[in-house]
């Protein structure tokens, strides 16, 4: 069930009624019941078969949990989701590899892709490894846990949440209110527009152009690649409102996942910035692990480079995403061996937030190619100022106005409040007043007038 349909709103009408009954009760048991149930169902929704894969995993991280002091249990509780992850999402992508080095033809698996796997097995994954560092006590309560794991505004593509964060909110007489209503709602409606408006819109000309880059002329490509820039942050950072927004229309509170990140001033700062939940949890769990910066200069360089080799891995079962990886950890590395002075020089601030915004927007295009050959022809088409098809994009301009007008209303914004991060286009409207109020139903008409009406599943749903 995706975000963007008729389904998920008349699903969350009824789950919000029905917690609207559940919440008088004094023993939060029955609502946390619910939420399972209702999560399930959500995935299920899609594939009923998977909601098994996700409860198989959910009951071996609770086990694990449960009997950490056992020498066998930390490898059951990590190993279990691996193989898991590994069997549908890398299985035909190691076959067709091993096909190519050995020059046969070995065939593929007839395998589905689970949605949404990549996210909630890392938070199975940090749950097991958080109990076993001491950092939180094993939860007894599987449904408790259960929860936690598949609970459905961050189920198929995050923020990745951890144990620590969501846990003790469930501890907690965490409520529908007014006051949460007002935030999550209009959270929500920012990530439909930028999902339904922007980025839908976006997809049909990046779509094009990546389908036959030998047809267009250069300029349309490079428009093309600043335009899936947009679209695939829109996109995602859309549905983590949407989650966040909706989460806390039922009392509960995620963290950001995004700051910003197109005004990173470099490709340090923009993992800082770019899909936060899963740059912490590869930091914590994967590079700090592997030795972090305590061993050396080279050792930094080597586990920085893995790191995001893998995170790229991780992305997606093409070897296309392993290159994407592989270059922002090798820009990782050159990022960390170049002094860092702070400048007050706007302009030279300015060249380095465009610098890295080209750089990372070029290294979109390994991301969203099909294969090598796909991204070659985009790269071939670029430098040698092939000619072709000249397409310009009216959504390309309206969605870079939109993109940089946003942005400096939020560092003005919050520069004014003195607030330290940039919580994506926020603050919210104030909906006591008449100005807030038409803004807010000036936003839903946008949304209804502009949307885009095809099909276009979140970006991030296939990883």
């Amino acid at each position: 069930m995706s975000f963007a349909s008729l389904e998920f709103i008349l699903f969350f009408i009824v789950v919000f009624a029905i917690t609207l009954i559940l919440q008088k009760f004094e023993n939060n048991i029955y609502k946390e019941v619910f939420f399972l149930i209702a999560s399930y169902f959500f995935y299920g929704y899609w594939d009923w078969r998977f909601a098994f894969l996700l409860l198989f995993v959910s009951f071996s991280a609770y086990v694990s949990a449960r009997f950490i002091h056992k020498k066998a249990a930390i490898v059951v509780g990590v190993v279990i989701p691996l193989i898991a992850l590994g069997f549908f999402k890398y299985s035909n992508f190691f076959l067709s590899s091993l096909s190519v080095l050995v020059g046969g033809k070995l065939g593929t698996l007839n395998i589905i892709l689970p949605v949404g796997i990549s996210f909630y097995t890392f938070q199975a994954l940090s749950y097991v490894i958080d109990v076993k560092r001491g950092k939180i006590q094993a939860e007894k309560n599987f449904i408790r846990l259960a929860l936690y794991i598949s609970f459905f505004p961050q189920l198929v593509a995050g923020p990745i949440v951890k144990a620590s964060e969501f846990l003790p909110q469930l501890d907690e007489d965490r409520q529908i209110t007014r006051k949460n209503l007002e935030c999550g709602i209009q959270l929500m409606l920012f990530g439909f527009f930028k999902k339904i408006v922007i980025a839908d819109h976006l997809s049909v000309f990046v779509d094009d152009v990546f389908k036959m880059p030998a047809a267009f002329h250069w300029l349309s490509i490079v428009l093309a690649i600043i335009s899936y820039s947009i679209q695939i942050y829109f996109d995602f950072s859309g549905y983590s409102d949407i989650a966040i927004g909706c989460a806390k229309c039922f009392g509960y509170d995620f963290c950001p996942n995004f700051d910003l990140p197109y005004l990173a001033p470099n490709v340090t700062d923009f993992w800082h910035r770019w899909h936060i939940s899963l740059s912490t949890w590869l930091r914590e769990y994967l590079y700090i692990p592997l030795g972090g910066n305590r061993k050396g200069k080279r050792r930094q360089y080597i586990n920085l480079f893995v790191t995001m080799l893998l995170g790229g891995l991780w992305h997606g079962a093409n070897w296309t995403f392993v290159l994407w990886g592989a270059l922002h950890g090798l820009a990782l590395c050159i990022d960390k061996s170049l002094p860092k002075k702070a400048s007050k020089n706007r302009f030279l601030n300015g060249i380095k937030v465009i610098s890295t915004f080209l750089f990372v927007s070029f290294l979109w295009i390994f991301f969203r190619a099909d294969n090598f050959m796909s991204a070659w022809y985009v790269i071939k088409g670029i430098f040698t100022l092939q000619q072709g098809i000249v397409q310009l994009f009216s959504w390309s301009f309206v969605a870079i106005i939109a993109v940089c007008s946003a942005s400096v209303l939020a560092i003005y914004r919050s520069k004014k409040n003195k607030q330290a991060r940039v919580n994506s286009f926020y603050p919210l409207f104030k909906l006591n007043t008449v100005p807030g109020l038409a803004l807010l139903f000036i936003e839903i008409g946008l949304i209804l007038c502009l949307g885009f009406t095809g099909e276009h599943p979140f970006v991030y749903f296939q990883f």
